[in-house]
């Protein structure tokens, strides 16, 4: 068991059927409707091709995408997606949150969720999409795709390598020099936490020393 939180194991089923066992961390990703142009033929599994390879290469499709939807690119946008993720653990406290990246038209999560994941991510998506709809005067349209992709975690050393994708994200597609410069991830906000921590402990020195 890798974490001491009580969640039991959950199934559900879309498209694709979802299995999570109990006490499990769990890697989501989920991209904008209309993302891949070509994604009858991006999708289709490729002869011998595992599931994860077969993720990391329609990632790949994403990052080199320039035809499709790009709405998370819109600063506005995207900060109400990192919004609604960091409320999700802080103060609706639906689940540990260990890192995020927003991407301009996709977004990658990874959690330890306290109740189901389908309806964690029905919140999240139902929320964040109608919130960007309006600010992009596209009411009543899709806005995420309906399915997502996600795998549970089977060891700590699978955690910490998901996190190190997450983080560098950014930086493999030439976005950002070093993962805390992307403005909407969690390394950033990490940043800019010590930073005010920093801050914070400065100006209580100062505030001693009258």
């Amino acid at each position: 068991m890798l974490f001491r939180f009580a969640v039991p194991g959950q199934h559900y089923q879309r498209n694709l059927p979802h299995q999570f066992p109990a006490n499990t961390p769990i890697f989501f990703t989920w991209r904008l409707h209309g993302s891949l142009p070509s994604e009858k033929t991006t999708l289709v599994s490729r002869p011998k091709e595992s599931a994860g390879a077969k993720f990391v290469r329609i990632d790949r499709c994403l990052h080199r995408s320039a035809a499709g939807p790009r709405w998370l690119g819109d600063p506005r946008v995207a900060e109400i997606v990192v919004d609604e993720i960091e409320r999700g653990e802080h103060e609706f406290h639906r689940y540990k949150l260990f890192e995020y990246v927003v991407m301009p038209n996709h977004v990658h999560l990874l959690i330890f969720p306290y109740s189901r994941p389908d309806v964690l991510m029905r919140m999240l998506k139902g929320n964040t999409g109608r919130r960007a709809n309006d600010i992009l005067n596209r009411k009543g349209l899709s806005f995420w795709q309906y399915e997502s992709f996600d795998h549970w975690c089977r060891s700590v050393q699978e955690v910490q390598k998901i996190r190190e994708y997450i983080m560098q994200n950014p930086v493999k597609c030439g976005l950002a020099q070093r993962p805390q410069d992307w403005p909407w991830s969690s390394a950033h906000r990490r940043l800019q936490q010590r930073q005010a921590r920093l801050v914070q402990r400065v100006a209580d020195g100062a505030g001693g020393g009258d």
